[in-house]
């Protein structure tokens, strides 16, 4: 949750996160519906935010849970707006007969109480109908949304405590995230969090004279490269036109220049391609003044 955490915020994007735990929800199958129909429990509640509370009740009902079970479980769908602690203490009223789901509640605590201690001020929200799909979860569950895209999860994880043996390391346990990349993009892209520097990766191009302007170019270029700053060479001596026109259509800030004049002096022309200004400069100022 932690790195989740930093992730986000290097983004820029704000989030909420909310957070559940798989014993609360084996525990609400054992009072309401029957022990092993906790897969079938969380399958639907799983769909809550795509299909709606009506349609997930009409789910349980199709995987065989009974509408007096269905019933029961209302007074999960009406716990929202209410705080953490007050959530909380209602679900150890309504799993005081479960002892797994009331271990359920204590780690959920726990979880809560590091989050404060470890200072992540994400906004944190229960959500005991948050089930993540994937059954080989047997503890604490997360999910990331944006607080201003409508979009689905863009991130989950949560402990794992069985899954290894599937593979035949058993008694290890395990905590996993996982990124949906392509709603991040989408919430990047739709909140205007790109940085300008990935839409004109390249800050330098060096126009290519070729010969031995070429190779002169080329040990700027490198210089610049280990400095950190993202630059290039035209791939070919082409028409003068040519190259600026490319570095134009890519929006490249700085043009550098060197032919026999500049050679002869061990300088390169930096030019400002926003401003027009062009300046004769030895290779060492060129890094501090594009830096």
């Amino acid at each position: 949750m932690e790195i989740t955490d930093e992730v986000f915020r290097a983004f820029g994007i704000n989030i909420v996160m909310k957070i559940n735990n798989r014993k609360i929800l084996s525990g609400i199958a054992e009072i309401f519906c029957n022990a092993d129909q906790v897969t079938d429990l969380c399958v639907a509640l799983d769909k809550l935010d795509k299909i709606g509370r009506e349609a997930v009740c009409a789910e349980m009902l199709e995987r065989g849970i009974a509408q007096e079970s269905i019933d029961g479980l209302s007074p999960l769908f009406e716990l929202g707006g209410l705080s953490n602690d007050e959530v909380l203490a209602k679900l150890e009223q309504m799993l005081s007969a479960s002892e797994t789901g009331l271990q359920g509640v204590k780690e959920l605590r726990t979880v809560l109480d590091y989050v404060s201690k470890m200072q992540i001020n994400t906004e944190l929200e229960i959500d005991v109908t948050l089930a993540r799909g994937l059954n080989y979860y047997t503890g604490a569950i997360f999910e990331i949304k944006a607080k201003d895209v409508a979009m689905g999860s863009i991130s989950g994880g949560g402990r794992y405590d069985n899954l290894t043996g599937i593979f035949g390391l058993k008694g290890m346990s395990g905590v996993g995230i996982s990124y949906g990349a392509e709603r991040i993009y989408d919430v990047l892209n739709e909140l205007n969090l790109f940085p300008q520097h990935i839409m004109t990766p390249i800050t330098a191009m060096f126009v290519n004279f070729g010969g031995e302007d070429e190779l002169y170019a080329l040990s700027a270029l490198k210089r610049l490269r280990e400095a950190g700053i993202p630059a290039e060479i035209y791939p070919d001596s082409a028409k003068m036109g040519k190259q600026m026109n490319y570095a134009n259509a890519k929006g490249i800030p700085y043009v550098i220049m060197a032919g026999e004049n500049e050679r002869a002096q061990g300088v390169y022309t930096l030019k400002n391609m926003q401003t027009g200004e062009q300046q004769a400069l030895n290779i060492d100022v060129i890094v501090d003044t594009i830096r």
